[in-house]
């Protein structure tokens, strides 16, 4: 009280006092590049390409990735979007999709210092589409524990990459339009989506796409269904593999 009073007296104003911004990577909103690498490049290439496996019918099936709870699958058009949302229902999937046997022999997956810690260029060989290769483009977000959180599909056609391919082949540079990073809580410890938090709802508002995969995720074997009734199968073939 004195030092104010003579501060006061002398004119001086006291000294405002200083707020400390919250930390964002420190909220239950937070981005999947707050979270730290803590494993090795031959455990993110690891899961990554085991991945593929859970789908190849040459290689052992029966061994899946490590998870995360509320690990969710986004493949953007022509693709269908929302097609498994938690890791129960993403190994159930997975099963459904041995159904359309393939085998993928050409991949190369990567590791980075920021997350998608995984990414991977791969090519899907389909019996169905008589033997003719599927380009695909496919990142893998990761907690701090390790799990795969989200994964992240794009055709490897013209216009159809969140980068341009020529001059930034692995997504590295600024403008990769990329949902793995826009998606609250995926860069919490445990990297889980809470669909019913604030931080959720604050994204919803602000992103068109965040609002998308929010809304499918809530129901999303049925969002997916319709997804695929609504499609053009043959049509979705030719546009994805550039057939």
């Amino acid at each position: 009280m004195k030092r104010i009073t003579l501060l006061a007296l002398l004119g001086c104003q006291p000294e405002a006092e200083t707020k400390t911004a919250a930390d964002p990577c420190e909220s239950e909103g937070a981005l999947s590049t707050c979270t730290p690498r803590s494993m090795t490049d031959a455990h993110y290439i690891e899961l990554s390409s085991m991945y593929f496996d859970t789908m190849d019918t040459e290689a052992d099936r029966s061994i899946t990735p490590d998870y995360g709870t509320t690990v969710a699958r986004w493949e953007w058009p022509p693709w269908l979007k929302l097609t498994g949302f938690g890791a129960e229902n993403i190994e159930k999937a997975d099963t459904l999709l041995r159904m359309y046997p393939s085998t993928i022999p050409e991949r190369d997956c990567r590791a980075f210092d920021e997350n998608p810690f995984g990414r991977c260029k791969v090519v899907f060989y389909y019996e169905a589409h008589e033997g003719r290769g599927c380009p695909i483009y496919e990142e893998f977000t990761f907690n701090e524990a390790g799990q795969i959180t989200f994964i992240e599909a794009w055709s490897e056609q013209p216009g159809m990459m969140p980068m341009d391919a020529t001059e930034d082949p692995w997504a590295e540079g600024e403008g990769v339009t990329r949902l793995s990073t826009r998606v609250p809580g995926l860069g919490t410890t445990s990297g889980r989506i809470d669909l019913d938090s604030q931080a959720m709802a604050d994204a919803e508002a602000s992103d068109e796409d965040v609002a998308d995969l929010a809304y499918r995720a809530r129901d999303w074997s049925t969002t997916w269904f319709a997804e695929l009734e609504a499609s053009d199968g043959d049509t979705m073939w030719e546009i994805g593999c550039g057939w």
